[in-house]
């Protein structure tokens, strides 16, 4: 019968046939149902350890007469001398509860609560981190022994064979999770939890899995540089992000009306957390009750709650998937293209503010406090836009073959600039700067509407809006100053540019404020210094606007000086053999 089924499978896809066949052995699948019932029984017997026996004390919380001798308590203590205090300690320690006086509903039913939730947990774990471990394992080994070159050539469809893997290289860990469900339904109905709520539970954990194998797969395949040590890396580190996001959770009002708050949806705890609030333990309940999204109260209700975070995770999961196929069949592709990257960011962007702005609600100085939100998003926005200037610079050969034969496409109407701005072999400055500027708005038009609001807010107060203004033109130009450097040394013809390049970007940004640092020069003592660094915010506050305007000036000249630098060489790059003999280069 299972043969009959896999073949089935197999008419309809390939690669998951191939990956069933390979693991559903018989002494696989009985090792999988052992580990599931082991499991399963440990889960149960520990939870037992707490069974009331014949020594059940009187004031543990199932014994119905806990509150009579818990006054009686308060009463003696308040009223008797040390000495009398001591015999009715005794006599609390000598007689017990007694057996018809135990709640056993009420004991049954938490213990039933306690094995949904610690099963609930074991889900979560097992899915995602062994999960990913086995699919980042898998294409390392196809692609140690060169069959997945083979898997690349086939006919199927990129989604098809990426589906295959999905569902077939964690089927054993599946098969461990499906054994465990009757158990976990079985507890959630004796803990009296409605099955509304244990379903959207599992759909959350079916979009995080989705979400974490596709990210896993994505790695796999761009992480060939790791070799041996991808399974590792890649599920420590979510591992580490399970249970980061776990802490976070469990104290959430610190992380609730910030960006921080769009990273940790990722991960299932929140909504595991809200539908079943005994999770972590938390006094008042799931403090994302109080979400917020543009000011939307998203945690009103079940349906906004589960269906924001499956929305959020299928719009992921669904640009991971384009990644996946841009790099499946070609593995020298860069992950996403300059399209992508404009929705990238613009999606990055609504999701950060979305979360930031109600933390004016939630605030008596309507502006004041919202400081530590705007340092959180110049942080993700470097982090996002260092990675967007790596992954969509091209190398030397990209760019020789986009200079050379532009001209011999079929659409020769194009225009340079539109080859710049949507082209993968042209380089990237267009590129990046239309990203900065997709960044740049939303902080614009926030700087504009909060001096009109708030003229006494802690950004006209202190810097003043055209100094704000200027910083954020003097940050732009120190990024984009980044970006063409990167550009130009992937323009020579060392090897290892790619190494070169990061390692380059790396000093340049990061060594002079360390050293600046290390050596004592203040930004209030020292501001010209300062802002001329990847942060000139720091010395913002103690310059003049005449000062911050001359360094845009000569930030400026440098990009130009730069770019002329740049445009050469790719002229150079551009030029025909022939050409470039006659003229004795």
């Amino acid at each position: 019968m299972m043969l009959n089924l896999i073949d089935k499978i197999g008419d309809w896809n390939p690669q998951l046939f191939r990956e069933l066949k390979g693991r559903l052995k018989f002494f696989n699948v009985a090792i999988a149902v052992a580990t599931s019932l082991l499991l399963q029984m440990v889960v149960f017997l520990y939870q037992l350890r707490e069974f009331p026996n014949d020594e059940y004390s009187l004031t543990a919380k199932y014994c119905r007469l806990r509150q009579l001798y818990e006054l009686r308590q308060s009463q003696v203590y308040q009223q008797s001398n040390q000495s009398q205090i001591d015999d009715f300690n005794h006599f609390l320690s000598k007689n017990f509860c007694p057996v018809n006086e135990i709640d056993w509903q009420l004991w049954w039913r938490d213990h039933w609560e306690y094995i949904f939730l610690s099963v609930s947990v074991i889900f979560v774990f097992t899915l995602l981190v062994a999960g990913t471990y086995l699919l980042i394992n898998d294409l390392a080994k196809e692609e140690t022994r060169g069959t997945l070159n083979f898997i690349r050539l086939s006919p199927q469809s990129e989604t098809s064979i990426l589906t295959g893997k999905l569902l077939g290289v964690p089927s054993l860990i599946y098969l461990v999770i499906l054994g465990a469900v009757p158990l976990h339904l079985w507890a959630g109905s004796s803990a009296k939890i409605a099955f509304g709520y244990i379903f959207s539970y599992y759909a959350i954990l079916a979009a995080s899995c989705i979400f974490f194998y596709n990210a896993a797969l994505l790695f796999g395949l761009v992480s060939r540089s790791f070799s041996g040590f991808q399974p590792w890396l890649g599920s420590g580190a979510v591992l580490l992000f399970l249970f980061t996001t776990m802490v976070l959770a469990s104290s959430y009002n610190n992380v609730l009306n910030s960006s921080t708050a769009w990273l940790t949806i990722f991960a299932p705890w929140d909504t595991v957390n809200y539908l079943f609030p005994n999770l972590l333990h938390i006094p008042n309940g799931s403090p994302i009750k109080n979400l917020k999204f543009f000011y939307l109260p998203l945690g009103k209700n079940i349906v906004s709650v589960v269906g924001f975070h499956l929305l959020n995770l299928g719009l992921c999961s669904y640009g991971i998937l384009q990644a996946l196929k841009r790099c499946f069949r070609n593995p020298q592709a860069s992950i996403i293209s300059k399209g992508q990257s404009y929705l990238l960011v613009a999606f990055c962007q609504v999701m950060m503010w979305g979360f930031s702005l109600q933390y004016w609600q939630n605030n008596s100085n309507f502006h004041g406090q919202f400081e530590p939100n705007l340092i959180f998003l110049a942080i993700y926005n470097l982090g996002l836009i260092f990675s967007l200037i790596a992954i969509l610079s091209p190398h030397r050969q990209d760019v020789q073959d986009w200079a050379r034969y532009r001209h011999q496409e079929v659409s020769t109407r194009k225009s340079v600039w539109q080859d710049l701005i949507w082209a993968e072999k042209s380089p990237a400055l267009v590129a990046i700067a239309i990203n900065l500027a997709i960044i740049i708005i939303p902080l614009l038009v926030w700087i504009s509407i909060t001096s009109v609001l708030d003229t006494d807010n802690w950004l006209n107060s202190n810097f003043g809006r055209f100094k704000v203004l200027l910083a954020v033109a003097l940050s732009v130009s120190i990024i984009m100053i980044y970006a063409t450097i990167a550009q130009l040394i992937l323009l020579l013809k060392t090897p290892k540019r790619s190494f070169w390049a990061i390692g380059t970007i790396g000093v340049v940004a990061f060594l002079p404020p360390m050293i600046l640092g290390f050596l004592g020069i203040s930004s209030w003592e020292y501001p010209t210094v300062w802002l001329f660094s990847t942060f000139p915010w720091a010395a913002i506050q103690y310059s003049g606007a005449t000062t911050i305007f001359m360094a845009f000036l000569a930030e400026l000249s440098v990009l130009a000086l730069l770019n002329f630098q740049l445009t050469k060489q790719v002229r150079l790059a551009g030029e025909s053999a022939t050409k470039a003999l006659l003229a004795r280069r």
